[in-house]
């Protein structure tokens, strides 16, 4: 009896790929490694879950999602089997950003006065920035790990950086599921995994620079610490003569 493989496509096929493409030329979902689609694909999580899914549909099912991780004894987890599904479809990537602050529909019509407000408050370029990249912290976290890997996997290395270092102001807790079980996370660690590990929830990366290198060719400004300004002021008051040490 022939079986029948849900959404089986050549966009799954290394051969004869014509559709979009991300870094470079590179058919997105070969970014998988082949024994893990071949997985996902023959799961029923992917045939009862994923069937037909498209991008207007793929944020309901990542919203649902309890935790991080790549496969478990063989089986893979509903995060990895998402971010395949993601990968196929090659969304945009304002889709991927609105993925990465999605928050849920409980605060629209105050949205826009508050957002120009926030504006005002924070004028310079870094604020700004992290205002569009980053954005408010949305309702559902691992929405926002599922989007930062596809962000990591599929852009430009001055993109990732730029995308996904905003993010490690994000400390809130995921859980990641691995053969023992589950151990407990932070989102900030997760995407600093992201940025420094060659390989996670059982997923090779593409190759990233360092960021140093990216400084020293101007294509990245030297990344401010959180912690600056409290430090630099603890520097200047240590340095500041105390009430009985003046000449």
């Amino acid at each position: 009896m022939a079986t029948i493989k849900a959404d089986a496509s050549n966009v799954f096929d290394d051969r004869g790929y014509s559709g979009p493409t991300v870094r470079g030329g590179v058919n997105p979902v070969t970014l998988i490694e082949k024994a893990m689609r071949e997985r996902i694909i023959e799961s029923m999580y992917w045939k009862e879950q994923l069937f037909a899914v498209n991008e207007a549909m793929i944020c309901d099912r990542a919203i649902n999602l309890t935790h991080v991780g790549g496969s478990v004894n063989n089986r893979p987890t509903p995060f990895i089997c998402i971010l395949l599904k993601l990968l196929s479809l090659v969304p945009s990537e304002e889709i991927i950003l609105e993925m990465l602050n999605y928050e849920e529909d409980e605060e629209p019509e105050s949205g826009d006065e508050n957002d120009n407000n926030d504006g005002e408050r924070n004028g310079n370029t870094e604020d700004r920035y992290e205002k569009e990249k980053a954005g408010k912290v949305g309702s559902f976290k691992y929405l926002r790990a599922l989007a930062a890997f596809y962000v990591r996997l599929t852009m430009e290395p001055v993109q990732v950086y730029k995308t996904l270092e905003p993010l490690l102001l994000d400390r809130r807790k995921l859980k990641y599921r691995r053969q023992g079980g589950f151990t407990l996370t932070y989102l900030d660690e997760f995407v600093d995994n992201l940025l420094t590990q060659p390989r996670i929830c059982g997923t090779s990366l593409p190759a990233l620079p360092p960021r140093s290198v990216l400084e020293d060719l101007d294509l990245l400004d030297p990344r401010e610490s959180p912690l600056a300004d409290e430090q630099e002021s603890q520097s200047q008051s240590q340095l500041e003569p105390g009430p009985g040490q003046q000449e």
